[in-house]
C-alpha cells in the first residue's frame, strides 16, 4: 500500500504542478511562459523521482509502468494497482484545479494544435525516447539514484519545450486523460493513451538492441 500511495502522491504532484502551471499561465496572461511551463514539468518529475523512487520506483505514468512490465522488470500482478493509483492521483489533481480555477476551459489538457496525425507521431516518438532513457537509468523497475531524476526530468522538460506547442508533449496517459475528462474535452481523448503506450512499447526492443544482454527480463 505504501508503493501505491507513493504513486498516487507522485502522479498528483505531477499533474497538479504541470497542468497547474498551464492554468496559472492562462489565468495571469502569460506570466509563466512556455519555457516556464516546460521547466515546471521537468522539475516536478525530477523532484518526485528523488522523493518516491526508492519506494515505488516513481513511475507516475501508466505507459511507463506498462513498459517496465513488457521489459520483464515489473510483475503483471502489480500492474492494475499502479495504474489505478496513478489515475486516481491525476484525477484528484485535475479535480482540485477545477475547484480552484472553475472558469478554465481545458485545465491544461493536451490538445493538438495541428493535425491529429502530427501529434500522434510526435507523442509516439517522444514517449519512446522517454521510456528508453528510463529503462537505461533505472534499477529494475525503480527510477532512483543521482542520475535518474536529472536525466528523466531533463527529457520531460526538453520534450515539453520543443513539442509542447504542437502536441502538448504528454508522454503520459494519466496526465492527458484527467484534465481532458474533468474539463469535458473529449475530442482527442483516444489519441494520447494510444500514442504514449505505443511509444513505451517501442522503447523496449530499442533498449534490448542497444544494451548488454540481461537489461530486460528481470522483475
Amino acid at each position: 500500500m505504501k508503493r501505491l500511495f507513493a504513486e498516487f502522491l507522485g502522479t498528483f504532484a505531477l499533474v497538479f504542478a504541470g497542468t497547474g502551471a498551464i492554468v496559472v499561465n492562462q489565468f495571469t496572461g502569460g506570466v509563466i511562459g512556455h519555457a516556464g511551463i516546460a521547466l515546471v514539468f521537468g522539475l516536478i518529475v525530477m523532484a518526485m523521482i528523488y522523493t518516491f523512487g526508492d519506494i515505488s520506483g516513481a513511475h507516475l505514468n501508466p505507459a511507463v509502468t506498462l513498459g517496465f512490465v513488457v521489459a520483464g522488470r515489473f510483475a503483471w500482478k502489480s500492474f492494475p494497482g499502479y495504474i489505478a493509483a496513478q489515475l486516481a492521483g491525476a484525477f484528484a489533481a485535475s479535480g482540485l484545479l477545477k475547484i480552484l480555477f472553475p472558469g478554465n476551459p481545458t485545465l491544461g489538457a493536451t490538445l493538438p494544435s495541428g493535425s491529429w496525425q502530427q501529434s500522434f507521431i510526435l507523442e509516439i516518438v517522444l514517449t519512446a525516447i522517454l521510456m528508453l532513457v528510463i529503462l537505461s537509468v533505472s534499477t529494475g523497475a525503480k527510477e532512483k539514484g543521482v542520475t535518474a531524476g536529472i536525466a528523466i526530468g531533463a527529457v520531460v522538460a526538453m520534450a515539453a519545450m520543443f513539442a509542447g506547442p504542437i502536441c502538448g508533449a504528454s508522454m503520459n496517459p494519466a496526465r492527458s486523460l484527467a484534465p481532458a475528462i474533468v474539463s469535458g474535452n473529449f475530442q482527442f481523448l483516444w489519441l494520447y493513451p494510444v500514442a504514449t503506450v505505443l511509444g513505451a512499447l517501442i522503447a523496449v526492443p530499442l533498449c534490448i538492441g542497444t544494451r548488454e544482454p540481461g537489461c530486460c527480463g528481470r522483475c
